[in-house]
């Protein structure tokens, strides 16, 4: 059975951007008002970033599978997605407040960090999982260009507190990886698992 479009279990516009890129047709299928969706992405103490991304995305899409069956929605693929930046064994996410943000950009000033994105794919036949990682080099910021980025709203929400499609992409000087990663959606495993689905795009 061929699938015409998929449920994506994502609040972020960037990922509807880059499925809408590759000409995946989605719905929306979000976390009700009874859900506590950011519990999910809470850290385990000494986990890895890895196994903190993959163990997340798994959560979020058995959230997610259940989530359809309880607003009995037509089947369909279910894709649930989740993004980390890692300094080492650290991870950083979404920073809590302007202090956190400029603390989190100021480890990544000069640094070579990874971005780490699992995707994820379930159907009514199991699931599957695909991680990318890449390697993202910033230059040296200075405290002024900190200060200024995180005045412009632009790190909250933001795992490692930046967004490449954003004036940080000033500072990226090499990316060894997934570009369509970093902005939290790698669509080389997406689109393999979405044909693994069978869904048509």
């Amino acid at each position: 059975m061929t699938h015409s479009f998929i449920y994506l279990a994502s609040q972020s516009p960037r990922r509807r951007q880059l499925l809408e890129q590759i000409g995946v047709r989605h719905e929306l299928l979000l976390p009700g008002a009874e859900e506590d969706a950011e519990a999910l992405e809470a850290e385990c103490d000494g986990e890895l970033p890895r196994d903190y991304v993959e163990r997340v995305t798994r959560a979020k899409l058995a959230a997610a599978v259940k989530r359809l069956k309880a607003r009995g929605l037509p089947a369909a693929p279910v894709l649930c997605s989740d993004t980390t930046v890692a300094l080492g064994r650290r991870i950083l996410g979404k920073p809590a407040d302007a202090a956190d943000a400029a603390n989190t950009l100021g480890l990544l000033s000069g640094q070579t960090h990874r971005v780490i994105t699992a995707v994820a794919v379930a159907t009514g036949r199991g699931s599957s999982l695909a991680v990318s990682v890449s390697h993202v080099r910033f230059a040296e910021l200075t405290p002024a260009q900190i200060d200024a980025y995180v005045a412009s709203k632009e790190p909250f929400g933001k795992a490692g507190a930046y967004a490449i499609q954003s004036a940080a992409a000033a500072w990226i000087s090499h990316i060894d990886g997934s570009y369509s990663g970093i902005m939290g959606l790698p669509l080389y495993e997406t689109a393999q698992l979405l044909r693994q689905a069978r869904v048509r795009f």
